[in-house]
């Protein structure tokens, strides 16, 4: 019987993977059966009509994402459920960089739970008036999903903390990650419902659905599809201690495009993908692209942005009038500064204070001058490191107001309920700064809103009594550690473990001149107002477009088994090489030039021995005392091993050390 080495020897003439069929005149869709292309044609129709279906043919995104873009509430007295778009979600407002022409369809789980003998009704009416396609999960499900894997390890991973011990995070469950798989693959099952896999594009949302595409490439190869990262993307000496990464890793590079905000999260991703899965990029044209088993995987590095429309729609209503007016009488003589964060461990807000304390304490001059107005927002998620940091930020703030506090004056007010965007927006026009102080974030657009909000409108204006060309200020205290740092340019940036330099920050910024303060505000806000959200969309959605371009332009072959399942592109020129057209064209040929590679071909790349068998020295003596033929072996190991593996082929060459040595 053959061993091991041998059968990987000849497995380059067994057929096997590679046994794939000539190209047809017209490239079709997708390879149904291994070895057999279906004879569907791409897009072209043979009835005559191709141009009445073509001009019908109307361009489709469907928009993956956790949560629906959708606001659910029961009528009191009609028992029946009523949905409303949510205007803040920024997968609604992302249509706006869309051609009007183009339909937007989403799919997601809604904020509400549904009765089940409610949910096909539900569906139906979410999908006829607001083109939502709702999943449903069971609650187990969800919150295993969700509320475990996703928010108890992955999203503490992805920002850097890692479960040391039982009060430091949770460590890995596999029952979570099943739950994990599990809603992906409903999130899959509910897409393919929808779509036209020749013509529609799909673009799925953050690190919920990182599986979600391996699904989807799976059922059709020739998919469009992308991903973007909405939190940070950790190094990989954090990402490789988790023990799914590489099932994360070949799910996201079943992706046409994969999208980052910041370049520094894009290097930490493709690190991952040359550490852990052996896989080089290279620049092609200005694109970052990763050669995935013949597919080009492009990496797309933009930050997103905000809503200009909506944000000064807000500005122009008749409630935040008031209430700047208000606010403004509140904090009559004092200077505002703002802080707006989720209730959560990573966003820094303990330290906040403590550089307010700091601060109040370097300068007494201060004290009874400036009020930090910290708006802390609902937790997303479930737990006790949320109640801890919720009970620190808590004793902190009554500690500064003990000490620097009088009956009249508190330097720290913390408002720990929902709070109305209008409320928001009257709090960000007031402020003379705003610090965001994360440890780690994704992006934060709060610095984005805060620059909109300075700007002004004509009814803030108004009930600022300001006229409408005088010259606008803001200034930014931010962390370096979070995703929109790196395009403020004009913000003071701080490391916000180190409390004495954002306390002198925090000094730089109040103290700032006018003129300086202006200088700063006018650069940051012609950037956010070019760069807003459907600037990122508009150019994610040409990406991704050109991404796609080569779909059939190659021949698609799907291998691997379970979320181990990828793609092999393969040129349309591309032969198999058959053992009879070998044989035949060794026998009529005189002169014969043979290269062989050592080791995964000589020898099988797994094997512990690294010596050859002796049927292959058998072989390889064979091959070379044929006077018709000049064997070599070529490879990168030293002259010396593999001179004495291959001593008993004296007419074998040998092209040891990559060529820098030959026998």
């Amino acid at each position: 019987m053959a061993s091991r080495s041998c059968a990987n020897f000849l497995h380059l003439a067994s057929g096997g993977l590679l046994d794939i069929p000539q190209t047809p005149r017209a490239l079709p869709r997708v390879m149904t059966v291994p070895g057999i292309i279906s004879d569907m044609d791409s897009c072209s129709s043979n009835d005559g009509d191709s141009d009445v279906t073509s001009s019908s043919c109307r361009e489709r995104k469907i928009i993956v994402a956790n949560m629906l873009p959708l606001h659910a509430k029961r009528d009191p007295e009609t028992s029946k459920w009523r949905f409303s778009f949510d205007e803040d979600s920024i997968y609604l407002q992302l249509k706006d960089g869309f051609s009007p022409e183009t339909e937007v369809i989403y799919v997601g789980s809604l904020k509400a739970d549904i009765d089940a003998s409610e949910q096909e009704e539900v569906a139906q009416k979410l999908l006829e008036d607001f083109n939502c396609v709702p999943t449903f999960l069971p609650h187990d499900l969800q919150k295993k999903f969700y509320l475990g894997f996703c928010k108890q390890q992955l999203w503490p991973l992805f920002h850097y903390m890692l479960p040391m011990c039982s009060d430091h995070g949770d460590r890995f469950d596999r029952l979570l990650w099943q739950a994990y798989v599990s809603a992906n693959k409903i999130f899959a099952d509910k897409v393919m419902e929808v779509i036209n896999p020749d013509d529609d594009y799909v673009w799925v949302h953050d690190y919920h659905l990182m599986v979600l595409p391996t699904f989807l490439r799976k059922c059709f190869h020739r998919i469009k599809l992308g991903f973007f990262l909405h939190s940070p993307f950790p190094s990989s000496e954090i990402y490789r201690t988790l023990p799914v990464r590489d099932e994360i890793l070949r799910g996201l590079l079943n992706c046409d495009l994969i999208g980052f905000h910041t370049f520094d999260y894009a290097r930490h991703f493709l690190s991952c993908c040359s550490r852990m899965l052996g896989l080089d990029y290279e620049s092609k044209r200005g694109h970052i692209g990763l050669d995935y088993f013949g597919r080009t995987v492009f990496i797309k590095i933009l930050p997103v942005g905000v809503h200009m429309g909506r944000l000064e729609s807000v500005l122009n209503l008749p409630s935040t009038a008031s209430k700047v007016k208000e606010i403004q009488k509140q904090f009559e003589g004092k200077k505002l500064i703002l802080g707006i964060d989720d209730m959560d461990i990573f966003k820094g807000i303990s330290l906040k204070l403590l550089a307010v304390e700091q601060l109040l304490q370097q300068h007494p001059s201060l004290q009874g001058k400036i009020v930090l107005v910290q708006i802390v927002n609902p937790a997303r998620g479930s737990g006790k490191d949320v109640q801890e940091a919720k009970k620190e930020t808590y004793l902190t703030a009554e500690k500064i107001n003990e000490v620097y506090g009088s009956p009249n004056y508190q330097p720290v007010i913390l408002i720990d309920r929902p709070v109305p965007r209008y409320e928001k927006s009257a709090y960000y026009a007031l402020a003379e700064c705003c610090i965001v102080n994360a440890v780690r974030d994704g992006m934060n657009l709060v610095p984005y809103k805060y620059i909109v909000c300075r700007q002004g409108a004509p009814c803030m204006d108004e009930a600022l009594g300001i006229k409408s060309d005088s010259p606008r200020t803001s200034m930014l205290v931010v962390s370096e550690f979070i995703g929109c740092s790196p395009s403020l340019s004009g913000a003071i940036r701080v490391n916000p473990w180190d409390i004495d330099a954002v306390a002198e920050a925090l000094n730089t910024a109040i103290t700032m001149p006018e003129s300086e303060k202006q200088l700063r505000h006018e650069k940051h806000y012609r950037y956010v107002s070019t760069h807003d959200v459907a600037y990122w969309a508009h150019s994610f959605a040409q990406d991704l477009d050109r991404a796609c371009q080569d779909h059939y332009s190659k021949r698609c072959w799907g291998i691997g088994l379970g979320l181990g399942f990828r793609v092999v592109s393969l040129s349309p020129s591309f032969r198999r090489l058959g053992i009879d057209h070998i044989v035949s064209a060794y026998k009529r040929t005189s002169r014969r030039a043979i290269f062989l590679d050592y080791d995964g071909t000589v020898v099988p790349e797994a094997s512990i021995v690294k010596t050859p068998s002796p049927e292959v020295i058998s072989i390889l003596k064979t091959l070379s005392n044929d006077p018709k033929n000049t064997v070599f072996i070529v490879s990168g190991r030293g002259r010396t091993s593999l001179g004495d593996w291959l001593a008993p082929c004296e007419k074998l060459g040998i092209a040891a050390e990559h060529g820098y040595f030959l026998r």
